[in-house]
């Protein structure tokens, strides 16, 4: 069906006329690019929700697969079975410290230097307040964000009860620094923090 709407002067005098046609079938077939179109893939609107959809599931595939290749393993296998047991190992830890009655001084540096040989030093006085002597001094930095930069170095005895060695850093960041003492079967540790700069 054809719309005619004509347009006449006060006197009946047409002035325009307008012709106005439906989209027939033949405009409008299964082949067009419009939301109006019944084939899916044809609207515009279900394309959007498909690329969106497809978006957000290649985003989750490479979050997926970055955390597998670059996992650090912080993770301990055993966390539940050591989890029982952490308050009474800590009061234990404790008791024993106190029962040992070793104390010590560090000087160590405050700002270590990313690739550069940092000097750590150590004195350890028993309980009698001697210097304890003929002790293994271990030092075990360990990185959060990265187990495989992990690294361990011993401290040497320099003087009575007096220790020292040298730490070299290949990784700027945060670090956790854990110093052993052990003599004999007796054994002290202690964790210290460090922020590595570049300069």
């Amino acid at each position: 069906m054809t719309l005619r709407i004509r347009d006449v002067d006060s006197r009946g005098r047409v002035l325009t006329t307008q012709v106005i046609r439906p989209m027939s079938n033949l405009s409008m077939n299964k082949n067009s690019f419009s939301q109006d179109n019944p084939r899916a893939l044809k609207n515009p609107w279900v394309i959007g929700w498909l690329a969106l959809l497809g978006t957000v599931l290649a985003v989750n595939a490479g979050f997926i697969t970055l955390a597998v290749v670059t996992n650090p393993g912080l993770v301990d296998k055993n966390y539940y079975e050591n989890s029982q047991n952490f308050e009474e190992t800590l009061v234990t830890q404790r008791q024993a410290r106190a029962a040992l009655g070793w104390n010590y001084q560090t000087d160590f540096p405050t700002r270590p230097v990313l690739n550069n040989n940092e000097l750590y030093r150590l004195s350890v006085v028993d309980k009698a307040g001697m210097p304890l002597t003929a002790a293994t001094v271990t030092v075990n930095a360990y990185r959060p964000s990265d187990a495989s930069a992990d690294f361990q170095t011993s401290l040497n005895e320099v003087g009575a009860g007096m220790y020292e060695g040298t730490l070299n850093y290949p990784l700027k960041g945060i670090w956790e620094i854990t110093v052993n003492i052990s003599r004999d079967d007796e054994q002290y540790d202690f964790t210290r923090r460090a922020s590595i700069v570049t300069q």
